[in-house]
């Protein structure tokens, strides 16, 4: 129990003598993108896109839909081979919807999250650079990212934030 005790307090100790010679900071990624032009108009761009996608599956629906009600009303009144021909057309409409659905809006390969990778990689690396430069500008070892969505820090005080550094290196480094 005694050399657990120490060992706890070696540890701790240790960990308090790096964190005093090892400076620290953190930034706001999610701050960083909802501020930066560029991102802001991919962003824009992406819901556009979303937009028209989601349009075109809406109208999918509706017809899959009207479809099936006129199928409902006339069904009594069909022949045996039409009724099974429309509840095959019908199952159709149903599997494209599906199937557009799928290759637009799947994660982690649907064309939304495929699109989305490729338009802000440029973005993503030249905030890391900016980071990269701002970090060794202010002598700093390690950068964490406090943003709201997907937190690495559960907790920082606002003294190392280097956020507004970092969108004001991105303004004047173009």
């Amino acid at each position: 129990m005694k050399k657990s005790l120490i060992l706890v307090v070696f540890i701790c100790s240790s960990f308090a003598i790096f964190a005093q010679t090892q400076k620290i900071g953190y930034v706001n990624s999610q701050a960083i993108f909802e501020q930066l032009p560029e991102a802001i108009k991919i962003q824009s761009d992406l819901d556009a896109m979303i937009a028209g996608w989601q349009g075109t599956l809406d109208s999918m629906s509706v017809e899959l839909q009207t479809a099936y009600g006129t199928y409902q009303q006339q069904a009594a009144n069909m022949t045996e081979d039409k009724r099974k021909q429309t509840e095959q057309d019908l199952l159709l409409k149903q599997q494209r919807a599906e199937q557009f659905k799928a290759q637009k809006f799947s994660q982690p390969n649907g064309e939304i999250f495929v699109k989305q990778e490729q338009m802000l990689k440029p973005v993503r690396d030249k905030v890391k650079k900016a980071i990269s430069a701002v970090a060794k500008k202010e002598g700093m070892k390690f950068v964490f990212d406090k943003n709201e969505t997907l937190p690495l820090i559960l907790h920082a005080d606002e003294e190392y934030n280097i956020t507004f550094k970092v969108l004001d290196y991105l303004r004047t480094n173009k």
